[in-house]
Formats: C-alpha cells, sequence, structure tokens
C-alpha cells in the first residue's frame, strides 16, 4: 500500500457550461484517483469552479442578474455534469466559499508582510480571455493574442504587484533538480525559457475595472487578483490557515499532482511555485499538463458551433452509464498530447476494445465453462502462476502501475487493451472447443480457468476507466467487487460453480448492436 496522495484538477471557470474538454481533464483526473485508490486508503481528490473575474462581471450584467446568481446557475451545471461522468471527487471547492475568501485575505496579507507585494502604477496590455498582462512579444504578428485571438486592451492602473522576479532563479533551480515536477518532460524547456524574461505580475485590478472579487484588506480601491485568488484554492479547500493549518492539510500537503491543462502551465510552475516560495510552504510533486481535446480535428470554437457538452455524447449513444465515454476521453491521447473527438472514431473504438476485444472474450469463455462443465471451476483447473498467461498478467499489471507513475493514463489503457488481444490470441492458439472434443477436459476446464482469471485481472486494471462494466465483469465471475491490487495475485479466481447459462449477459452492447438499437427505439 502507498502513502497518501492528493490530486486536484484546475478550476473551472463558471462563465459558461461545461463542454468536452473541461469533461476530459476532470476524466483523466478521475482515471489517476481511483488507480491510487487501488494501491492506497488515503487518496484524496479536490476539483472545484474559478468564479470571480471581468468575464463572469459582464456575462451577469448582459444576462441581468447578479454575478452570484450567474456562478450559481453554472456551478449546478458542472455539478451535474461530473455525477453524470461518475467524477468520484473527494472535494469540490469554489472561490466565492467563505473559507476560501477569508484565507485568501491571509494570504495576500503574509505575501505583502513578507515584502513580495508592492503597489505600483501599470500601463499594459491586457487580455481579458486569460485574464492577465501579456507582452507585446507574446502576441501575434497581428497584435493578437495567441490563445484566444483577440486584440488585448491597453490598461492603466495602480495595481499590487508580486516580486515573481525574484524568485525565478529557485524555481529554474527546482525545475533543473526535480525531473519529476514538470510532466512530460516536454514542457520542461518551454517553462525555463518562460523564466528567463519573467517580470512582476499583477495581483491586483481596481474595484474600478473589476468589483467582483476578494477585495483587499485595508485597501478598498483594490480586488485581489486571480493569481491569488483561483491559485490558492488548492491550499484553502484543505484547511490551510496562516495561524492554525488544520489536521487534513497537515495531511496532504504538498499535492502530488496538479492536473492542469498545457494552456495554464506558466501559471502553475512559475505564478503558484513563487506564491508557495513566499508562503514558506513546499511545492506539488507534479506538475502534469495534459493536452487538448479537438473536435472532428477543429479547435473548439462557439462561432464554429462545434463546443460539444459531455451529455449531448451520452444522450446520442444513448449510454446509460458514462464508461465508454470515460474510457474513449481516457485514451483519446497520449501524454500530454492533443487527442480529437470524433462521433465516428468514438463508436469504432469502443466497439473494438469494449465490446469485441473485452466484452466478447468474457461472454464466449462463460458460455464454454456452462457447455463443457455446467459453469464449475474445479480444483485441477488452476493453473500456477508460471503458465504464460498469468506472468502476462503479472508483467501487464506492472506495466499499467509504470504508465500511471509518469501519468501516461492513454498509455497505460493501451496496455490493457494489448492484454485482451493476446488473451483472445491465446484462446484461438489453445482451442478449448477442439480439446473438449477431444475429452481432453482437464486441459480444456485450465484454458477456461487462465482465460477467466485474465478477466479478473483486465476487470481490476481497467476499474479506473470503466467502473460499471468493471464491477459487471467481477459480478459475473462471482467475484467480490473488490478493485485493490492487493487482489491482484494469480491464482486468486473462486472456485466452484459461478455461473449458469442465464447470467451470462454482454458487459457492453456494441453501439451499433441490435440489442442496443432496440433498447434506443424503445
Amino acid at each position: 500500500m502507498q502513502e497518501k496522495f492528493y490530486l486536484t484538477t484546475a478550476i473551472d471557470y463558471v462563465n459558461g457550461a461545461p463542454h468536452i474538454g473541461h469533461a476530459y481533464e476532470k476524466i483523466l483526473s478521475d482515471v489517476i484517483i481511483r488507480h491510487k485508490r487501488q494501491l492506497t486508503d488515503n487518496a484524496y481528490m479536490l476539483t472545484g469552479t474559478d468564479e470571480h473575474g471581468i468575464k463572469i462581471q459582464k456575462t451577469a450584467g448582459e444576462k441581468g442578474i447578479t454575478p452570484k446568481e450567474l456562478c450559481d446557475e453554472n456551478f449546478s451545471k458542472f455539478e451535474e455534469a461530473w455525477k453524470e461522468l461518475e467524477i468520484s471527487y473527494d472535494q469540490i471547492i469554489r472561490t466565492t466559499d467563505e473559507q476560501h475568501k477569508r484565507v485568501v485575505k491571509q494570504i495576500f496579507k503574509k505575501i505583502y508582510e513578507n515584502g513580495d507585494i508592492y503597489k505600483h502604477s501599470y500601463k499594459g496590455l491586457y487580455c481579458a480571455g486569460c485574464e492577465t498582462f501579456l507582452n507585446p512579444k507574446d502576441l501575434t504578428e497581428d497584435g493578437l493574442c495567441p490563445v484566444h485571438m483577440k486584440k488585448p486592451e491597453e490598461v492603466t492602473e495602480e495595481n499590487y504587484f508580486f516580486r515573481l522576479s525574484k524568485y525565478k532563479e529557485k524555481i529554474a533551480n527546482h525545475i533543473k533538480t526535480h525531473p519529476e515536477f514538470i510532466q512530460p518532460s516536454i514542457r520542461v524547456n518551454e517553462i525555463l525559457n518562460q523564466l528567463e524574461n519573467i517580470e512582476d505580475i499583477s495581483v491586483s485590478r481596481t474595484k474600478a475595472s473589476v468589483q467582483w472579487g476578494i477585495g483587499v484588506d485595508g485597501d478598498d480601491t483594490q480586488t485581489i487578483y486571480v493569481w491569488i485568488d483561483a491559485l490558492s484554492n488548492y491550499i484553502t479547500a484543505i484547511g490551510y490557515d496562516i495561524e492554525n493549518p488544520s489536521e487534513k492539510f497537515n495531511k496532504l500537503w504538498p499535492a502530488n499532482v496538479h492536473v492542469i491543462g498545457k494552456d495554464i502551465i506558466k501559471f502553475h510552475s512559475i505564478y503558484w511555485s513563487a506564491i508557495l516560495m513566499s508562503l514558506g510552504l513546499p511545492l506539488a510533486n507534479t506538475i502534469f499538463a495534459h493536452g487538448w481535446i479537438t473536435i472532428d480535428q477543429s479547435k473548439m470554437s462557439k462561432s464554429l458551433g462545434n463546443v460539444i457538452a459531455p451529455h449531448t455524447v451520452l444522450e446520442a449513444f444513448n449510454l446509460e452509464k458514462p464508461d465508454a465515454f470515460r474510457y474513449y476521453m481516457a485514451s483519446a491521447a497520449l501524454s500530454g498530447k492533443d487527442g480529437n473527438y470524433s462521433d465516428e472514431d468514438f463508436k469504432e473504438k469502443v466497439n473494438a476494445d469494449l465490446a469485441n476485444n473485452i466484452g466478447n472474450l468474457l461472454n464466449r469463455t462463460l458460455n464454454m465453462l456452462v457447455k463443457y462443465f455446467e459453469g464449475e471451476i474445479k480444483p485441477e483447473f488452476v493453473s500456477n502462476n508460471n503458465s504464460k498467461i498469468a506472468i502476462l498478467a503479472e508483467n501487464t499489471k506492472k506495466q499499467v502501475i509504470e504508465h500511471f507513475n509518469h501519468y501516461e493514463i492513454a498509455e497505460a489503457s493501451n496496455t490493457i487493451v494489448s492484454f485482451a488481444d493476446a488473451v483472445n490470441k491465446y484462446v484461438t492458439e489453445t482451442a478449448p472447443w477442439s480439446l473438449a472434443k477431444e475429452e481432453k477436459m482437464i486441459e480444456c476446464g485450465q484454458v477456461l480457468y487462465n482465460v477467466l482469471e485474465a478477466m479478473r485481472y483486465i476487470a481490476i486494471l481497467i476499474h479506473p476507466y470503466c467502473p460499471n462494466i468493471a464491477t459487471d465483469i467481477l459480478t459475473q465471475l462471482d467475484e467480490k467487487i473488490d478493485f485493490k491490487y492487493d487482489n491482484l495475485v494469480w491464482g486468486k479466481l473462486k472456485q466452484g460453480k459461478i455461473t449458469e447459462k442465464d447470467k451470462i449477459k454482454p458487459v457492453f452492447l456494441r453501439l451499433d448492436s441490435e440489442f442496443a438499437t432496440d433498447k434506443k427505439k424503445a
């Protein structure tokens, strides 16, 4: 069993409803935390919503409602989406929570008292979409924000600034001496290059510009800005307090991993690191930056009309459980790379991997067990852990753990499916139906045992991606529903009568199957 594991996601901006990009990050995070719960009883997942700022203020004004009403309305949409996708977070924080606001004021004051915040008049180019000031060198040739493709606004304000440049060398040294800090490693040089020209950053906005936010104690002209407000959620949520940190905070911090999109890695690896250094707190072990999800090879855009809500996918394919969508999204892109969603690819992949490969393997093996042995696994069928499939199962388990240790979620799923492929090939090669025909019943039973024990391994390994399918597999094997890795020991498959003909059902129906079609029509 491993020690504690604390995972955080980026907190979602509640200026609109959740889309497939939000879902991608939360599914990745949920798959990671479910895997870690298989290894430890002390795994904790935090997610949340970012609820302050000019965009929410403007959108609420356009709708004729208060910013808090807009936040409440959209927060409920995120909460419902994560429930539908079975995101098993332990806590969800809102930056409008009173506890968060109280501690953010403490944090701002502490950093100010440390001499790391000062007041300064500033003229710069401000992107409302990024909620940050941009340097001219950051813009496109046409002078646009490279993320939002809009011209930033020229703003002159007197704000509080954080001495980010003071921590430049310390952060660079940490990155160089902690190779696990930024994952995937292809992002390291990008961050080190950004550090070379890093400048102090604004950590407040005038209330004339941004009223919707946390005020600076002792200065009623200023609103605390996103970098101290939003980023601090990772510690305020678990009970950080300047004077008296909670037992929960002391147990969980530092975070084992911040799961974020590649577009905000600079803010986490540089800004957040410097804030933590100023507070005298240890940095997170790892910042894992995933790629983006495109739709039919195009970036999601309201103007293109290709922004997809996760619910619409479940609805379109009549999926009562989210397993197929979770599996597809978690395996959509190799670590840190961009992925793509298309209806056709979704259907083809889940049919091939979940229905044809894993589902069919279980179904036909159980049917043979009923046909030849009345659903009974006899003691003489049990093979030792030196069998070809047993060795492959153990190697697969080790590879999956290794992939997860490096946040290679798609790679881990590919390893599991490859194992299922190998077991299918083993069935073809050993031909248990031929063994039965030749009345080699012990050999036939041993083959079926190996396959069903491999299916037990597959159920436990794939549980983080497909919790319902995994449960159905163990149920059909008449196994206790327990997904801990302690159970991944070859030879633990239950003996005796484990199934009957009427108990054998597909664990995943092909999306275009006759049964699925009839169900949809009904």
